[in-house]
């Protein structure tokens, strides 16, 4: 295998499979990077290279439900104590004692927890996105209400998440008929046009579902009535990237990746088991995305409880929207490089 080629493997481990794609050298630390909704591994396409030339072993798996990895039929298989055991199994699997994890979006919960919960197989951990809240914090109370008045959005930016549970299969059928127009819709960079203004996802149920008439709310989703007209946004992904999604999507449907939001009892029930009270003790870095008004954590209280969680906090911020490994990738991994450098530097740079 030439250096620093992507390659791809299947991971047993019981009844599971994970598939993975792996870039060298394998004797390099361990870096495990865990994507979100509706993603697969090829998310991090522009980081396994990129981190492997400076000497990382580098693993990006297809989540539960996902490419090719198994795909369950029950709602309550996709909870995050499930979804932790794939990633602790997977390590276990690379026969490696502990890892450098890195999330986004629905993977950042899983590194959050993969932290709380196994601190010990941790080296560190880096989310982009989506900031950590620990075991005892209400996401409610840290809403930012002078942009969600309390009386016209009670959920705030976080409305979406009860359409899925109150809704849940109309909104797999909708996205199931329309692959391809929504990943299209969905995969677009930032746009600074949208601050301050109320975030898409705090209005779907309003609209009667993620395709309805979202006016010019901010964010991706506003964009999936009439993304159908739409060019695909060659800044964050390529016709040929894209394809690979919506052909992964359309074989094994969103049932699964939409059951990731229905889990909200046994996610918090696993979350209140939390070590240390879910304190993070290993280096932590968390990147921003300046442009992504739903997981917004600028003019909200959104980064405070991370701040008291972590006692080893790195915050940085990316001009990007809420694709950021894809739209911004020659600053994510600058970030994460010089994070590695400062923060993680008992593991690399290795002695010679």
């Amino acid at each position: 295998m030439a250096v620093n080629e992507v390659s791809e493997h299947m991971a047993k481990t019981g009844s599971h499979q994970t598939f993975y794609l792996e870039c060298d050298p394998e004797d390099g630390p361990l870096i495990i990077f865990v994507h979100g909704w509706p993603e697969l591994s090829l998310s991090w396409r522009h980081q396994l290279p990129a981190l492997a030339a400076l000497g990382f072993r580098c693993i990006a798996p297809d989540m539960r439900g996902y490419g090719k990895s198994s795909v369950y039929r029950e709602k309550a298989d996709y909870g995050q104590e499930q979804i932790v055991g794939d990633m602790i199994a997977l390590l276990n699997y690379l026969q490696r004692e502990k890892a450098i994890w890195v999330g986004h979006d629905w993977g950042s919960p899983v590194v959050w927890n993969i932290a709380s919960h196994h601190p010990d197989r941790c080296n560190a951990v880096a989310n982009l996105c989506v900031p950590y809240s620990g075991p005892a914090t209400n996401i409610l109370d840290l809403i930012d209400r002078s942009i969600y008045p309390e009386d016209e959005y009670p959920l705030g930016q976080w409305d979406y998440m009860l359409y899925y549970n109150e809704s849940f299969d109309k909104a797999t059928a909708e996205f199931d008929a329309n692959v391809d127009v929504a990943l299209k819709g969905l995969f677009r960079k930032g746009d600074p046009a949208g601050m301050g203004k109320p975030a898409a996802t705090a209005m779907i149920r309003k609209a009667g579902g993620f395709f309805g008439d979202l006016g010019d709310a901010a964010g991706p989703l506003s964009g999936l009535a009439k993304a159908e007209s739409m060019p695909i946004d060659e800044d964050v992904i390529t016709r040929e990237d894209l394809e690979v999604y919506s052909e992964a999507l359309k074989r094994n449907g969103f049932f699964g990746p939409n059951a990731w939001y229905v889990n909200i009892q046994p996610n918090a029930a696993y979350e209140a088991t939390s070590l240390n009270g879910g304190r993070l003790d290993m280096p932590v870095l968390f990147i921003g995305a300046m442009y992504d008004y739903t997981c917004e954590t600028f003019t909200s209280r959104a980064k405070e409880p991370m701040q008291g969680l972590c006692s080893d906090l790195t915050l940085e911020v990316i001009k990007s929207g809420h694709w950021m490994a894809q739209e911004k990738p020659v600053e994510v991994n600058g970030v994460l490089t010089r994070w590695l450098a400062t923060s993680v530097s008992d593991v690399w740079p290795r002695p010679q």
